[in-house]
């Protein structure tokens, strides 16, 4: 099974790299073969997935390992539906670029199972719950903060005139902002959710909730963060420049939330 993975990798570096060729160039075919690259590295993962699932006898979401991988495939599953669909070429490049990070990211955490006693603690639905809910609430996220760059990019062009073929191919700055602001409304009742039913399994198995740890304090910290953009966004600041920096000033919040506060966790401790 080990072989799987590096292949893997491998194929989503040049699917990456095709992407990056018809970002450039506007190359057609260059997306095309990036794309079947794309649709082969995530059966690829979804094969990897279901050869662990079927060797650990368990879903293989609980080790940062598995965290991390399943958060590229639903990236890339997610990408691939809107090159479908949307026919959003940049917002599927950059898309990738953060779920080859996440995936190479994946090469340097231990990928190997957890103890029994862990096992048996974790042994639970609503835990497994929880960190779909959680895991799929950041591919939105995610999204929403891809779609923000767009926005960025797009506005930069045009405040420096560079009208050219990459401008072109950029959707409208309204379309891109509403685009992103929707794909948070979207993941936000997911990381809800996931939330709620992380307090629920805590007390099931603890009869408290750690609302001094670290992971804790962050995972709320996303909420207020994500609720603030959308109230600044619907009652001040509106819709525009100002909203995407606050889109992206929220995503940053997520990112310290799973990168950061997981090293400082007393509860967490098997992410």
């Amino acid at each position: 099974m080990d072989f799987v993975y590096p292949i893997t990798v491998l194929l989503y570096s040049l699917s990456l790299i095709g992407y990056f060729i018809d970002f450039l160039t506007n190359n057609q075919k260059a997306n095309r073969i990036a794309f079947w690259l794309l649709l082969f590295v995530w059966g690829l993962q979804t094969v990897y997935f279901v050869m662990r699932m079927f060797e650990l006898d368990r879903l293989p979401l609980i080790t940062p390992f598995e965290g991390l991988f399943f958060y590229a495939w639903s990236i890339v599953t997610v990408s691939l539906f809107i090159n479908w669909k949307v026919k959003m070429a940049f917002l599927v490049f950059v898309l990738n670029v953060l779920g080859f990070a996440v995936m190479s990211g994946s090469l340097f955490v231990p990928s190997g199972d957890v103890t029994q006693a862990t096992m048996d603690l974790l042994a639970s639905e609503l835990l497994v719950m929880h960190v779909v809910f959680i895991l799929l609430s950041y591919t939105g996220f995610t999204v929403a903060a891809a779609a923000a760059v767009l926005y960025l990019l797009a506005h930069q062009l045009l405040k420096r005139r560079l009208w050219g073929k990459r401008l072109i191919r950029l959707d409208s700055l309204p379309q891109t902002e509403k685009f992103s602001y929707f794909a948070s409304v979207a993941s936000f009742p997911f990381y809800l959710v996931g939330v709620i039913w992380g307090v629920v399994w805590s007390i099931s198995q603890y009869d408290h909730v750690w609302w001094t740890d670290a992971k804790t304090i962050w995972s709320l910290s996303v909420l207020a963060a994500y609720g603030l953009y959308f109230y600044l966004r619907l009652v001040i600041v509106g819709k525009g420049y100002r909203s995407i920096w606050l889109n992206i000033g929220a995503f940053a919040v997520l990112l310290i939330n799973y990168i950061v506060s997981g090293r400082y966790t007393d509860f967490h401790t098997w992410l």
